[in-house]
């Protein structure tokens, strides 16, 4: 089980190394298509430099660590593991949306069906064959509800520790 588990910290290392390189980039030069399509969302704020994403996604990078090295040492029983793997797949499939809905590539959209939403089918077989216990309720419930509680904290933790806010410093546009 320690390669589910591990797999996961490196499947989530693929996915959000497209989201290094893209997202800041994009999250500029979408913004004018994305205010016609929703005018009403506030895309000042949304906007993100490459340092807040670098942070950010460092933060994230430390979680995953972390449910990963908790699924090793569990063989994969673990909670927080099961959790972080529910919550990896789900995000998969809300890039998926995201990218229908916004009628375009969105960060990490090219990852989420080679590498997301596979990897994520193949360790919950994996955990399955093996007679890993999977309550698939409350922890994986909870998790699913969580997620964008995480990702917030994350942005918003991203943004202290910067202090360059959600919009790109001036030498980043």
């Amino acid at each position: 089980m320690k390669r589910v588990a591990w797999g996961l910290f490196a499947a989530w290392a693929v996915h959000d190394a497209e989201e290094l390189a893209t997202m800041a980039r994009w999250s500029r030069a979408a913004r004018p298509r994305l205010e016609r399509l929703f005018p009403s969302a506030p895309w000042e704020r949304l906007e993100v430099s490459q340092r807040h994403v670098n942070v950010a996604i460092g933060l994230m990078g430390a979680v995953m660590a972390a449910a990963s090295a908790e699924g090793a040492r569990t063989g994969g029983r673990s909670p927080l593991f099961q959790a972080a793997l529910a919550g990896f797949g789900a995000h998969g499939v809300v890039h998926l949306a995201q990218a229908a809905v916004t009628r375009g590539y969105t960060p990490g959209v090219v990852t989420a069906p080679v590498v997301v939403i596979p990897f994520s089918v193949w360790a919950w077989r994996r955990l399955r064959a093996a007679g890993v216990p999977m309550d698939g309720g409350p922890s994986v419930a909870v998790s699913l509800a969580a997620f964008p509680l995480l990702a917030a904290a994350v942005h918003g933790l991203a943004h202290a520790l910067t202090g360059s806010g959600l919009t790109p410093a001036p030498g980043e546009r």
